[in-house]
């Protein structure tokens, strides 16, 4: 790596946050059991993994930026997922393969030492439409052998390693080891715009060959980013965000989505994708990255929007964007449920009355149709199998979400912070996740309908 260049750019991040940073933590709508960044701006989490006794969260971080900026990759670290420490700047853009950005990636761990796959982003000067020329999408791998500082860095493949086709647009590295090999997939977008997901093999972690190419029959989406695929209870499920598809009702309302196919087969040979289905229907939510975890799989995503027409207030004060909580995934056929990890529940502290409710955890019971309004500013309304998710005030450009459930609405568990709110309806068979900002004084959750009812306060992280 470039030392002058990385010692430079350390200091410089190092400044911003000592200097930004208490501007940023007087903000009232900094969360408060949602990890985001110190300043500047997030986005993908990264390198999801359980070193040792270590669970690590990377996330593209633009620290001179709240509204964007070149990305290095910030760090937090936990034992327990509660109590967090904050660690400097894990990769930074330092290379001639990644000068204009550290892009998204993952981690492999073996032998207490990890092994991160990020993309390299460059592009070159001139007139070039940085689809189909101009930029380079670079696969790279870092290691760190303390978990806290990168020992080597070393570039892997380039544009012209990839299968022909391919506009510049191949990128996000997801790596497993499986059956005695290492497997890495990469979302990728064609030349006639066309969404896929490109399988590599490796023998060695480092010197990769093409496999397989994973799309659907007919055209879904432009560009697939952020690809992870796993298996569940013998059968695998390829997540990924296509970019690039049109709504469909009740589908596909953002921008762009994420969701996951069920995959039948083998990926590295003859398979079939199953139905797409939508991870999250709310506002803001993206670019989700799943782990193993001693038996069981966590998930956790970006609560935010590439390209979203609207823009969070919380610039003004210098900071953008947070992660959403950790989620346990489970099977339930061949549909993913996402859930809150148990952890988050050592959170709770006293029971309060729903009119002082504003940082809390609220399970739900309701019989019959329903609405409520939390904080006067978002309501969440639901009859039948429909949920909705609109807006009295504070909701910074967003207007309404509407979702379905399999056979109508039974349990609800909303995890409201600072500004933001998690729906879990019908124990994670559909989740609607959104920021929103209430006045910062605003508190109370206003009920409409019957049902059961718990309502705790929620203490915050621990970040050191």
């Amino acid at each position: 790596m470039s030392n002058a260049l990385h010692r430079d750019l350390a200091r410089l991040v190092e400044r911003v946050e000592r200097e930004d940073g208490p501007r940023a933590a007087a903000d009232p709508y900094r969360q408060r059991f949602h990890l985001m960044p110190p300043v500047g701006w997030l986005n993908d989490p990264n390198g999801l993994c359980r070193c040792g006794e270590w669970y690590h969260v990377f996330y593209q971080y633009g620290p001179f930026d709240a509204a964007g900026g070149v990305k290095h990759w910030g760090h937090y670290r936990s034992r327990d997922l509660l109590q967090w420490e904050k660690l400097p700047v894990m990769l930074y853009p330092d290379e001639p393969w990644d000068v204009h950005g550290v892009y998204s990636g993952s981690a492999l761990v073996e032998d207490g030492v990890m092994y991160l796959y990020y993309t390299g982003n460059v592009k070159q000067a001139g007139d070039y439409d940085y689809i189909t020329a101009g930029r380079g999408h670079n696969t790279a791998l870092a290691v760190s052998r303390d978990g806290v500082s990168v020992q080597s860095d070393e570039l892997l493949l380039t544009n012209a390693d990839y299968p022909a086709g391919l506009t510049c647009h191949v990128r996000d590295p997801k790596v497993w080891q499986q059956d005695g090999m290492y497997y890495m997939v990469l979302g990728a977008r064609t030349l006639d715009d066309r969404g896929e997901i490109l399988v590599f093999e490796s023998a060695d972690k480092r010197r990769w060959r093409h496999r397989n190419t994973l799309t659907t029959p007919e055209k879904f989406g432009y560009m697939w980013e952020c690809p992870d695929l796993f298996g569940l209870e013998g059968l695998s499920f390829l997540v990924c965000s296509p970019q690039g598809v049109d709504r469909q009702g009740d589908r596909y309302q953002n921008i762009y989505s994420s969701g996951y196919f069920p995959l039948h087969g083998d990926f590295r040979g003859e398979y079939m994708l199953g139905g797409f289905t939508e991870l999250d229907c709310g506002f803001d939510f993206y670019a989700p990255q799943s782990f193993e975890d001693r038996g069981r799989r966590l998930m956790i995503g970006w609560m935010g929007m590439p390209d979203a027409e609207y823009q969070n207030p919380t610039v003004e004060s210098g900071w953008q964007h947070c992660l959403t909580v950790p989620c346990e995934i489970s099977r339930d056929g061949t549909r993913l449920l996402r859930y809150p990890v148990p952890e988050l529940e050592k959170l709770r502290q006293e029971r309060v009355a729903p009119e002082n409710a504003k940082v809390f955890d609220l399970e739900y019971s309701p019989q019959g149709a329903g609405k409520l309004v939390i904080r006067e500013s978002l309501v969440v309304e639901w009859e039948g199998n429909r949920i909705t998710l609109s807006f009295q005030s504070g909701d910074a450009g967003r207007t309404m979400r509407r979702a379905c459930v399999e056979r109508e609405v039974e349990h609800l568990r909303i995890l409201a912070d600072a500004s933001s709110a998690e729906v879990f309806v019908n124990r994670g068979e559909r989740v609607l996740s959104t920021r929103y900002y209430p006045a910062p004084e605003a508190r109370g959750i206003a009920f409409t309908g019957a049902g059961e009812a718990a309502l705790w306060a929620m203490g915050a992280l621990e970040i050191q």
